[in-house]
């Protein structure tokens, strides 16, 4: 929407006499996530529009297994639902974007019984100018624009893409990102290459990378002091007989905080060589595997020494530089069981000039 024109918004509008009442009006037309909302008025919405330089009209992405438009005035109102400052607007609408790229297939992860959310990592100078959080309490509450934006993504979800719970979204348990979701990378105290210039993008660009991703596991190690016993650590949570990624068929997400950072970039560790050292290291017996049940068959001598591996190939761990500076912990983020059919996407935020 260029400055000084206003387009007219187009979708259907409510009368109510109060905002309780509009917020009650939401919950019984199940429009919300089941928390309260911000009420969207017009002039909500247009500041949301006017904030990312957005004709309502625009079109940011398709769902064409759902036959469904996402519009940017759409993401308008779903963000002011959401609590959104207009300033997020601009990350969300990359956000939109990348979601509905081919590459990221968001039909399958929204619909799969695996509960798994879109995890939304803001890289660049705009998640610092806006506030998303890349340090402590990292996938926790307390950052108004990490809460709002994760959780305009789960209202766009549900709203204009139809993933209703006990409907398309066939979630057999869920997990909490599913009301919020969003980080950013902690570039100003990473000794790493941040994810986006990693994708090819410049370093002072701003971008979102959007990852269909189950809950964060913790990762603890408070007493060694080396690279490979940290990272061995990692890569057994990788590996546990349960997890998505034992199937070796989807990426994986490792945040390294602070402390454990200092060990091992301090070792002289980038990441590459971590990626190489998880995917070596991230592998269980198909034997193992087999006995668990998580694959069919009889098992073989010839299983005994095959191995699964977590991941593809070592370019499928991404690696971010994030969490608090204290407490010897990282995380490690499963893909979705999936995975052959979604890839995370990174798309650059548009920003307006001046």
């Amino acid at each position: 929407m260029s400055q000084g024109t206003q387009a007219p918004l187009t979708s259907r509008s409510y009368e109510a006499h109060d905002e309780v009442a509009a917020m009650e009006l939401y919950h019984e037309r199940g429009w919300t996530d089941g928390l309260p909302i911000v009420p969207p008025t017009e002039p909500r919405i247009r500041a949301m529009l006017a904030a990312a330089d957005l004709a309502p009209e625009r079109v940011l992405g398709t769902v064409h297994e759902r036959q469904r438009v996402i519009t940017a005035e759409k993401l308008a109102i779903n963000a002011v639902m959401a609590g959104c400052l207009p300033e997020y607007m601009p990350v969300l609408a990359a956000a939109m974007e990348a979601m509905c790229d081919p590459r990221f297939g968001l039909h399958g992860p929204v619909a799969s019984t695996a509960g798994v959310a879109v995890l939304v990592i803001v890289h660049g100078p705009i998640a610092r100018a806006i506030g998303v959080n890349s340090k402590a309490n990292l996938f926790g509450q307390g950052w108004r624009a990490n809460a709002g934006i994760g959780r305009a993504v789960r209202l766009v979800l549900m709203n204009v893409c139809g993933a209703i719970p006990g409907q398309l979204d066939r979630a057999t348990l869920g997990h909490p990102g599913k009301y919020t979701y969003c980080i950013a990378e902690d570039e100003a105290d990473s000794p790493w290459t941040p994810m986006h210039v990693e994708r090819g993008f410049a370093a002072a660009e701003s971008a979102v990378t959007v990852f269909a991703a189950d809950a964060p596991h913790s990762v603890s190690n408070h007493t060694s002091r080396s690279p490979e016993g940290i990272l061995d650590t990692i890569a057994d949570s990788m590996v546990t007989l349960g997890a998505a990624n034992i199937m070796g068929r989807t990426e994986a997400l490792i945040v390294i905080s602070g402390e454990h950072r200092q060990t091992i970039a301090g070792a002289g560790w980038d990441k590459s060589r971590i990626r190489g050292y998880l995917f070596e290291k991230a592998r269980r017996p198909l034997a193992e595997v087999k006995r668990a049940g998580r694959l069919p068959g009889p098992i073989t001598p010839e299983d005994e020494r095959t191995m699964k591996t977590a991941v593809p190939a070592p370019e499928e761990i991404m690696v971010i530089a994030a969490g608090g500076d204290a407490g010897r912990f990282s995380a490690f983020v499963p893909g979705w069981a999936g995975g052959l059919s979604t890839h995370s996407v990174t798309k650059r935020v548009a920003q307006r000039e001046g």
